[in-house]
């Protein structure tokens, strides 16, 4: 793989110049405890899904400055000699624990936490949120788009509308590991395994003299993976009949009988019903009809239920730019530090929009799953030292009813955030693309279809432990008598 650019300064300025003052004030061994977590799912969803975790681990593995950023940041006259001196051997020497990618995340619960010298743990910020936001939010969208589909493939085509050459990369990685079967973008292909593939731009069919050229020409060049855009100039009265005959004058006569159509405009129900009669009238049963244009989950859902007779769904810029709620809204607040002993000090975010006010101190999260179901019903957020102890009967509170507490027996419990940095050192072990495409399917399917609902989903409990809770309410009334 190409070295890639040093994103050491991609941060935020506040981030060096806080740096600049903690070490000048004596604080830059300070240990330092901070959550990234989120408020709420994009598109009023019941669940998000956490990625671009092996970003921010390569982020981290890279993390230095080199000369010409020292030299840049001395230009800004804002920095002491010494700290710029202190930057020449900077690297990340903390702890770090995240949810592995494909994870199902609620609002409100760490989806990761680093433990770090206070310089270090403030300088990650801006790069880890953009990892975990950008990608988060893309296999959030596609998720949907792909459960929309109930079952046929989605093909990721959004490169050419997405937000900068990053956005379309891993974008597309995003988008195959919550379930998309493949992607337009070669790079993504190369760098990711997202498969690649694609059919023909309206271009191709305007290169030749007529319709049935280009057809007949791309189905003796590509026989084995003949896709052909019928919406050049007619669907009904040239397109469709213009590939039949293609296909029968070449592939048929090769014993090919694998093909297919694209629709890409037009009423995607009305012509995709007309071109499968046409396409079966002709002995083509087994002709894929493939559609695009302007697709989501709304508009997929709608089709079906039409009738659409669409075997797969090519979706672009609705999916890359996650176009409906292109914002995920993670977070990085600061949730503990250490004294010199090794005490853990809880530290508590106050606002005046109830929302924002964080959870302290150094957590767990724990997901609850029904021994009788295997499906996951709650996650429980406790303090890092608790356990959890199945055997005995555990109070939630129910989120539909915040006063009320449920009592709930018959469980499992698993942690989710996991060591992935100890001592700077990466101590995780890396799954592959494959691998956590397939866990993130596993793990959607442990919800209950109700958590799943495009519309007003269920509300899954998320609860702090009683210690925890007690801790918050503790600092709230400190806080509200200073």
């Amino acid at each position: 793989m190409k070295e890639r650019m040093n994103h050491t300064l991609l941060c935020d300025f506040y981030e060096l110049t806080m740096g600049n003052g903690y070490f000048q004030t004596g604080h830059a061994d300070q240990i330092c405890y901070f959550d990234i977590f989120f408020r709420t799912v994009p598109d009023g969803g019941g669940f998000a899904i956490a990625a671009g975790l092996a970003q921010a681990i390569d982020y981290i593995q890279r993390l230095h400055f080199d000369e010409e950023d020292i030299a840049f940041l001395r230009q800004k006259e804002v920095f002491c000699p010494e700290f710029l001196d202190y930057l020449k051997d900077f690297r990340f020497t903390g702890d770090i624990w995240a949810v592995p990618e494909g994870t199902p995340i609620f609002p409100k619960e760490p989806i990761l936490t680093v433990r770090a010298p206070a310089i270090e743990a403030q300088f990650v910020e801006t790069f880890l949120l953009l990892c975990l936001n950008h990608q988060s939010l893309i296999a959030t969208k596609s998720n949907r788009i792909v459960r929309a589909a109930q079952g046929r493939p989605v093909s990721e085509f959004g490169s050419r509308r997405a937000q900068g050459a990053d956005g379309a990369i891993l974008g597309a990685r995003a988008s195959y590991i919550a379930g998309c079967a493949g992607t337009a973008c070669t790079q993504a292909d190369q760098l990711y395994g997202a498969p690649a593939g694609g059919t023909m731009a309206h271009s191709w069919v305007q290169m030749f003299p007529d319709e049935l050229t280009a057809f007949k020409t791309y189905c003796k060049l590509y026989p084995n993976s003949a896709t052909l855009l019928v919406d050049t100039f007619n669907v009904l009265k040239s397109g469709v009949p213009n590939a039949i005959r293609a296909f029968q004058e070449v592939l048929l006569p090769m014993g090919i009988t694998k093909c297919a159509i694209r629709l890409d405009s037009g009423d995607l129900a009305y012509l995709s019903q007309k071109a499968r009669e046409m396409l079966d009238a002709a002995g083509l049963t087994e002709c894929k009809i493939v559609a695009s244009n302007s697709l989501d989950e709304y508009i997929i859902q709608d089709l079906l239920l039409q009738g659409a007779q669409i075997d797969s769904f090519g979706v672009g810029e609705r999916l890359i730019t996650s176009k409906s709620e292109p914002v995920f809204g993670g977070v990085y607040k600061l949730v503990a530090i250490e004294d010199t002993n090794g005490t853990i000090i809880p530290k508590i975010k106050i606002s005046e929009n109830p929302a924002k006010i964080t959870n302290p101190h150094f957590k767990k999260v724990y997901r609850l799953y029904e021994k009788e179901s295997g499906k996951a019903f709650a996650d429980l957020v406790t303090l890092h030292s608790e356990t959890i102890d199945e055997s005995k009967p555990l109070e939630l509170f129910d989120p539909d009813a915040t006063w009320k507490r449920k009592t709930f027996t018959g469980f499992t419990a698993r942690e989710l955030l996991v060591p992935i940095f100890q001592g700077g050192k990466l101590v995780y072990q890396q799954p592959g693309m494959e691998e956590i495409r397939a866990y993130c399917a596993e793990q959607i399917d442990l919800l209950w279809e109700e958590v799943k609902r495009f519309e007003n989903p269920h509300n899954y409990y998320v609860d702090l432990s009683q210690k925890l809770w007690a801790i918050k309410q503790d600092l709230l009334k400190r806080q509200g008598e200073e």
